[in-house]
């Protein structure tokens, strides 16, 4: 049965009982903190679970694209670890238990599949004696086939959230598999039992603090592993020549010319090239780019592990790349972000490959070295480690490695020592944090709530609930103070989403406070930032806050011209464009965008195009509420790495764009009036970064380049219109200006090259010719040079000039005092550093440059004892 079958034949089964079947999650997680990525089906469903959230359906089922790391050492080593997987997954949010989900699977596995019951084993927890009487009576296995298991093997959970107790169906693959022992058994760690279900009856929640909360509802999660199935369906050895991945295989054993199959340490470098190609594919058709932290560096980790071992096998050209095809044409149809994605995932691989040629070579030189190095213990110190990951790129998973490849290890206390002496630098050279103070200074707000009415107006009454000075809680202040506010009622927005904070005054019977900057609290609560300019603010007072309604505007505008901009990206670029960043001030604003190379002047006039049309239309904007799920369904684009609550606001900018935003917004897409994109550049390795202008800035912009035109048009008694061909003219006249002026020095250097003949010197054995010169330019002093030397015959010559405050020079050999030794490159290399500088090149002629011209005489004067002492 080929994985395709497998697939649809699982969905199918579970359609049929009633399930409903969602298309697989993206692997980057939503609103979950606790994860990186994606690693099990049920991951982005812990909502449901928890009961947090109402699913769409009491009975869901998926098959979930997942990657772990954790097993990452072993990947290629063992018949069946991966970092990449497809989890097959049927799920009860309070509907149906135990029961239901136990004979579901069997029946599934031995008539759906068709897998022989007399090969099945299965597993429950120690402790379950409820799934022990499910199997044994109900389903009929003998109890030699069910095994009790400890927590480790048979109890499931995956950082914070729902877990439980779980029974695995198990498939005998043959004594031939197995480790040999008598005792072989189900939990046996060799490869002759091989797990492809397991049911986990999720009736707790694991708290931060590690206690086991029951759960409301209680639910079931399973998971059958697509690669496994296919395995044991397949009749094939190991994941590795299951239909999916085989050609992967056979495309790399013939791109390395490796036989598979002839050794096993060949072997491995090509499972670990083929495994890994599939998880990169479908992280970077996500959206994940490479990078140094979180997900980012786990995708470079795994490109440059494959790297390197492309690179074992004698590849040292980008090679991932030209494979993408395989992975998409396998998976494209029913992943279909990797088809969409085709090229933009070909280039990013293509990319971080050609980065990590780059410094492969010459980090593995530098490895090499300090491996031989290492001491009689067989350590690597940690801060050598570090500067390989630092300076050359190495991850130090991959320095762990390959150190384990040759029997060495990491002294990693002297590695985290490292790395938090740079930390501690980062930390410094950025300062205070965004609060300026630690998250502990706001403790005293913990339970104070604010509520936020700017969206609808930009004045609100209400009271003085806390006042902080110098980070303590304040109940009075007075003129001149500054202070941090909290009112129960505020229509000023908080920093936060990359908009920037509004300002405005807040007025009470006693006193003024100006607001010139307004943040959020760790506890979310808005913080009002300011001096008291006159009386005084006490807690408990009737405050009024009013925004400045200039700054709140322009805020307004720059932020749904972001909206605008993203969409336009898109359009021009290409849908793999996604939002990495923003900030959103009165006076600009900034849009980080994922790309791989910069956009051309022509692609950033058509995305200013685009927006200002838009503008000019006076599109509406429109704002709506709607849960994440509705808002999804209706195509609203959300960001990955923004936490969303049950509620969002879908803000439309007509039919243009559409995006879950807390922020706010113009009314209608007119009120921006202009955009002007005045940069984009790169920040980062895939990131981009563009900088604009709307509104008054942008007219302003105009304006002044505007004046600008004018005033070099009048100075070059021109009009604006045309400038380009009077800057043409004078270009050519000056071309024409500066050929004349050559051919004169030149002609001038010839008169002067006669006279200096007479100033050759004899004291050194040979001839030897030093002189000052008048040259504007090296080219000028190496004619010289030649026709000196065309003219002595035999002897050496050195000629220095000043020219725009440096020094220039020349030497020039003949070639019968080259074959006597003598070496222009090594005598005017002398003669530079005697002037500041450094030079040197060929023995019949080089030059050099020098920093002190006032040092050019008496360091030509030197030239004789130069020339005596090369001679010795």
């Amino acid at each position: 049965m080929k994985s395709k079958e497998i697939r649809s034949t699982f969905l199918e089964f579970f359609k049929g009982k009633e399930h409903l079947v969602l298309p697989s999650f993206s692997l980057i997680p939503q609103n979950d903190p606790t994860l990186l990525m994606v690693g099990a089906g049920m991951a982005p469903l812990k909502p449901y679970f928890t009961g947090e959230k109402t699913p769409p359906k009491p009975r869901v089922a998926t098959c979930q694209k997942c990657v772990r790391t954790p097993d990452i050492e072993r990947v290629g080593r063992t018949s069946r670890h991966a970092t990449f997987f497809e989890m097959l997954g049927n799920f009860s949010f309070g509907d149906y238990f135990k029961e239901e989900a136990i004979l579901w699977a069997w029946e599934l596995v031995t008539t759906g599949y068709k897998l022989p019951e007399d090969k099945l084993y299965v597993s429950i927890y120690q402790d379950d004696d409820e799934a022990y009487d499910i199997w044994h009576k109900k389903v009929g296995i003998a109890p030699e086939r069910i095994f009790r298991l400890g927590k480790e093997d048979n109890f499931w959970e995956i950082g914070q959230g729902p877990c439980g107790p779980c029974s695995e169906i198990y498939y005998d693959l043959g004594a031939d598999r197995g480790c040999g022992r008598p005792n072989c058994e189900v939990g046996c760690d060799c490869d002759r039992f091989l797990e492809v279900w397991n049911l986990v009856f999720t009736q707790f929640n694991c708290t931060e603090s590690g206690e086991y909360v029951p759960l409301t509802q209680k639910n079931i999660d399973t998971g059958a592993g697509l690669e496994r199935l296919a395995v044991v369906l397949q009749g094939v050895n190991n994941l590795f020549e299951i239909d999916t991945v085989r050609p992967l295989l056979d495309h790399f054993s013939k791109v390395t010319k490796t036989e598979y199959g002839k050794d096993q340490e060949t072997d491995t470098s090509l499972r670990i090239i083929t495994e890994h190609l599939r998880g990169i594919s479908f992280m970077v058709g996500d959206g994940i780019l490479p990078g140094n932290e979180g997900r980012g560096y786990v995708l470079r980790r795994l490109l440059r592990r494959a790297v390197r071992h492309g690179k074992i096998l004698g590849v040292g050209e980008p090679f991932l790349h030209n494979a993408v095809d395989l992975v998409v044409d396998e998976y494209g149809e029913f992943y279909p972000e990797l088809a969409k994605g085709r090229e933009y995932i070909q280039k990013v691989v293509r990319l971080e490959e050609e980065r990590f040629h780059e410094t492969l070579e010459q980090g593995m030189k530098i490895l090499d070295e300090l491996m031989h190095k290492a001491g009689p213990r067989g350590v690597l110190p940690g801060d050598a480690a570090f500067k390989l990951y630092d300076t050359y790129g190495f991850p130090i998973d991959l320095t762990k490695e390959i150190l384990a490849e040759n029997k060495l290890i990491l002294d990693e206390e002297g590695y985290q020592e490292a790395l938090e002496a740079q930390r501690e630098r980062a930390r410094s050279a950025r300062g205070a944090s965004v609060f300026g103070k630690d998250d502990t200074d706001y403790e005293s707000l913990r339970q104070l709530t604010t509520e936020f009415t700017g969206y609808d107006s930009l004045e609100a009454e209400g009271e003085v609930l806390a006042i902080l000075k110098d980070g303590q809680p304040a109940s009075a202040v007075s003129e001149g103070d500054e202070a941090e506010v909290v009112l129960s009622v505020t229509p000023f927005y908080g920093e936060r989403g990359g908009q920037a904070g509004d300002t405005g005054i807040i007025v009470t019977d006693g006193g003024t406070m100006e607001v010139t900057d307004t943040v959020m609290s760790p506890f979310e609560q808005v913080i009002h930032r300011g001096s008291i300019k006159q009386g005084t603010v006490s807690v408990g007072d009737a405050a009024k806050g009013k925004v400045f309604a200039p700054g709140r505007s322009s805020i307004c505008r720059n932020h749904t011209a972001t909206h605008l901009i993203h969409t336009a990206l898109q359009e021009v670029l290409g849908e793999h464009v996604k939002q990495a960043g923003s900030l959103v001030t009165p006076d600009r604003l900034r849009f980080d965008f994922t790309n791989l190379s910069a956009a051309t002047p022509e692609q950033l006039a058509e995305v200013e195009q685009k927006v200002n049309e838009k503008i000019w239309a006076n599109e509406p904007v429109s704002v709506t509420l709607a849960s994440l799920d509705e808002a999804k369904d209706m195509g609203a684009t959300a960001l990955f790495d923004e936490k969303y609550g049950d509620a969002v606001r879908i803000v439309r900018v007509g039919d243009y764009s559409m995006e879950l935003c807390g922020g706010t917004h113009v009314q209608s897409a007119g009120e921006i009036g202009l955009l002007k994109i005045v940069s984009e550049a790169g920040i980062g390795a895939g990131m981009r970064r563009i900088e604009a202008l709307t509104g008054a800035a942008a007219y302003r912009w105009f304006a002044q380049r505007n004046q600008l035109l004018e005033q070099c048009a009048a100075q070059l008694k021109s009009s604006p219109e045309q400038l380009p061909e009077r800057i043409s003219g004078l270009q050519a006249e000056f071309k024409d200006l500066q050929r004349e002026y050559q051919r004169l020095q030149l002609k001038l250097a010839g008169m002067e090259v006669d006279g200096l003949l007479s100033e050759v010197s004899q004291k050194s054995g040979v001839p030897v010719l030093s002189a000052r010169v008048s040259a504007g330019n090296m080219e000028t002093l190496r004619e010289m040079a030649d026709r000196l030397k065309n003219k002595l015959g035999s002897g050496i010559i050195i000629l220095g000039a000043a020219a725009e405050g440096k020094v220039l020079l020349v030497g020039a050999v003949t070639n019968d005092l080259v074959k006597a030794g003598y070496h222009a490159g090594k005598l005017v290399g002398e003669v530079a550093k005697l002037t500041g500088g450094g030079g040197g090149g060929r023995p019949d002629m080089a030059q050099a440059g020098g920093k002190d011209p006032d040092k050019l005489e008496s360091a030509l004067e030197k030239v004789d004892s130069l020339v005596e002492n090369q001679k010795k």
